[in-house]
């Protein structure tokens, strides 16, 4: 496959204990093949760069009002509106903006000053068995550069980390997977019609290509699976149940570990600041005991029970 060597990038999140083993740096990449109705990461479903406002940084000082060079901005009685239409994501607008009020969510990255970048951090992934983890939207929608990112860690004497919701071609996946220490694979939903209800697309590809990884033989068993328990939708016993058999039957004990990753609503400001309407911003955390009870009937499914692990925050009532 043909190196690429710049990508458009989200963030990279230092000092991160959620994607996979020990203080990891992750790298979110900008673009997804679902559009998950919870989705954690909202400004990385589009590929492209986007600019944004926030009132609430805003001081009104009005510098951004000539300063687009495709007259994009106007400023009206409620502030600022962006016509994306216009909008060519130069910068030149955020870069003036002397408030932060105008971000700009996403930025281009060239291969070597990506790698240099997440180097700076080998001292807190050898204190702790850390590494890089490549996450989004999808990371696999740029496989000419994760893979060979991932592979210039790993030549570095880096532990890399794939995260996918597997919603990609075999190809491309495989290609990255082979350069990567550990994958971390989301398994939403068992029911494919109400997988395409819930992110807009079926789960055939997505079942096909765990089983592709699962019967990898170098993989072994550095394959995770990943379920986020969302209320009134993946957080269901039928839900669980039927994973774990896909797991145990399909899956030929190539899992290390099947992760359930309660819901949070950490991203309502995200949804705010895009002004979108989230579907779950007034939904209740998990119970413990609800926890309790999806987990116990995921170890009852017919996996290892052993590898079974909730995460996440809950309530008490």
């Amino acid at each position: 496959m043909q190196v690429v060597t710049t990508a458009t990038i989200l963030n990279i999140q230092r000092m991160s204990t959620e994607d996979g083993p020990g203080i990891r740096t992750t790298v979110f990449f900008k673009g997804c093949s679902l559009a998950c109705t919870w989705c954690h990461n909202p400004e990385s479903i589009d590929r492209a760069p986007r600019v944004i406002w926030q009132e609430n940084h805003c001081i009104g000082c009005r510098t951004c009002d000539e300063i687009c060079p495709n007259g994009a901005l106007e400023h009206g009685p409620h502030g600022n509106t962006i016509d994306p239409g216009r909008c060519q994501d130069c910068g030149t607008c955020t870069d003036a903006c002397p408030a932060t009020a105008l971000q700009q969510l996403g930025a281009s990255w060239q291969l070597d000053d990506l790698v240099t970048e997440v180097v700076k951090d080998r001292a807190y992934f050898e204190e702790s068995g850390g590494g890089i983890t490549a996450s989004g939207g999808e990371p696999a929608l740029w496989p000419g550069f994760v893979g060979p990112f991932l592979e210039r860690c790993r030549a570095l004497g880096l532990h890399t980390a794939l995260d996918t919701c597997g919603m990609c071609s075999d190809k491309a996946l495989l290609t990255i997977a082979d350069q990567t220490d550990l994958v971390l694979y989301d398994l939403k939903e068992i029911d494919p019609d109400k997988h395409r209800c819930f992110t807009g697309q079926g789960n055939e590809k997505i079942l096909r290509n765990v089983k592709m990884l699962a019967n990898t033989r170098d993989l072994g068993k550095q394959l995770w699976i990943r379920t986020p328990l969302i209320p009134g939708t993946t957080a269901t016993e039928e839900n669980l149940e039927g994973l774990g058999r896909f797991i145990a039957d399909e899956l030929d004990g190539g899992v290390g570990r099947w992760e359930l990753c309660a819901f949070n609503n950490l991203c309502r400001e995200q949804y705010r600041r895009l002004g979108w309407k989230w579907r779950f911003e007034e939904t209740a955390l998990l119970t413990r005991d609800e926890l309790e009870r999806l987990e116990a009937k995921a170890r009852a499914s017919g996996v290892d029970p052993d590898i079974v692990v909730g995460t996440g925050p809950t309530r008490k009532k």
